[in-house]
């Protein structure tokens, strides 16, 4: 149980404190209701953009990492589809540092076209390096337009290409930050060694002078029902072919979420799993295979992948993975089975609930969500799942025509040459 308060401010700035006296640390954790999903399909890249200009200097301060490194504090950020999330630590004693910096650049960035150009080359050297010039590295690049249709998420977060992001101008920079970055549209986390008391008067200190800016309200095209499997296929410089198939499933506030992702762990989660104890223990078609979900706000993705031993057949691998989702949608699991997941599934929810970080990660993500208690309820809400909720949720999620398959095959050259992946990870 993570035991929280909330106030807002007048400006619209939500703000969440979690007092923790059993560390000598402070955090302060600030979501942006922003991600990938909010950019034009033209200009694509943006939300990742600034989670690096968010690092190149606000208003009054130049260098956000050196004030904070000389009170002993470190820092950073994430972007996904559905948020941009920045965080830092620091020593309880020297939290107002924090402040301080966060409600700067939230007032606003420098806008310089010299710093504007160093984060487009960082971030156009992260696109060749992780997902260009790696193997499998434009997995979702492929993966993503071909599983969604009319959504946003069929892009990644990286951007759709290196020339939307190589082509931003100071203008557009500009417009999206006035768009997404303020405090309406901002939750706020403060947690650990602090009052409530505190955190709220140095709240009001820093972050309450920011003007609100404009309450951003979205009208993303909803993914349709897919009524028509689709499969694509492509050759890489890779040691072994791949087969990835994505399945639509709901989204993180559906009431079918919980079980539609406990299907997922039953077929892919772990070498207990059907998937890995069948496909990879017994009968040897994969040197790794897995089960997952993106547990994507909207509509998101169950996404089975893996990789083939070499000699395989990639058509007959795929045949065999199609088996085991066939019975997954005939055949009630079993409770010992189910049980496991279950036990798996709140052990990661009190696991992470250790960190303090975490902890404050996941009051925010709550509120973006519509309650910041949910934070609270999700071991529940997985407990309360059924053999029978996962019958249903098979028989929507894993139907034939709402799957999409990628068979990323290895270029003969390559796959030709001695290369062990049996110590990768699931």
């Amino acid at each position: 149980m993570i035991d929280f308060k909330e106030f807002t401010l007048d400006n619209g700035l939500q703000v969440i404190v979690h007092e923790d006296f059993t560390t000598p640390m402070a955090v302060i954790n600030v979501l942006y209701d922003v991600g990938s999903k909010d950019e034009n399909e033209n200009q694509t890249g943006f939300a990742h953009l600034f989670e690096h200009l968010m690092f190149s200097g606000s208003v009054n301060i130049p260098n956000y990492d050196e004030p904070l490194q000389k009170v002993g504090g470190e820092n950073n950020a994430f972007t996904s589809p559905d948020i941009t999330n920045y965080y830092l630590s620091v020593p309880a004693q020297n939290i107002e540092t924090g402040f301080w910096l966060e409600s700067d650049r939230m007032l606003g960035l420098a806008f310089d076209e010299h710093g504007l150009e160093v984060q487009r080359k960082v971030v156009i050297e992260e696109f060749k390096q992780n997902y260009l010039n790696q193997p499998y590295g434009d997995v979702w690049l492929k993966l993503r337009p071909l599983a969604y249709e009319v959504h946003p998420y069929k892009w990644a977060t990286i951007g759709k290409e290196i020339s939307h992001i190589a082509d931003a101008q100071m203008q557009d920079v500009r417009n999206f930050f006035n768009k997404h970055y303020s405090p309406i549209n901002a939750i706020l986390v403060i947690a650990g060694n602090i009052t409530f008391d505190k955190a709220k008067e140095l709240t009001e200190k820093w972050f309450g002078p920011i003007p609100s800016g404009v309450k951003y309200s979205r009208n993303l095209p909803q993914e349709p029902t897919r009524k028509k499997e689709k499969i694509a296929e492509h050759t890489a410089k890779v040691p072994l072919t791949g087969i990835y198939k994505a399945y639509l499933m709901p989204g993180r506030m559906d009431k079918n979420y919980y079980a539609a992702d406990l299907l997922g762990d039953i077929m892919g989660r772990g070498k207990s799993s059907r998937l890995y104890g069948k496909l990879v223990k017994e009968k040897k078609l994969f040197n790794s295979l897995s089960a997952s979900c993106t547990g994507s706000t909207d509509t998101g993705l169950l996404i089975i992948q893996g990789k083939l031993n070499k000699g395989v057949d990639a058509k007959e691998a795929n045949a065999a993975i199609e088996a085991i989702t066939q019975e997954m949608m005939e055949n009630l699991v079993n409770e010992e089975e189910l049980t496991k997941v279950k036990n798996q599934a709140e052990a990661s929810i009190v696991f992470s609930e250790i960190d303090l970080l975490n902890r404050a990660m996941n009051l925010a993500y709550s509120k973006l969500l519509g309650d910041t208690n949910l934070v609270n309820q999700e071991g529940e809400k997985v407990q309360a799942v059924t053999a029978e909720d996962i019958l249903t949720q098979a028989k929507t999620v894993l139907r034939p025509d709402n799957c999409t398959t990628l068979y990323y095959y290895a270029d003969p050259a390559i796959a030709s040459q001695n290369v062990d992946l049996s110590d990768e990870e699931e």
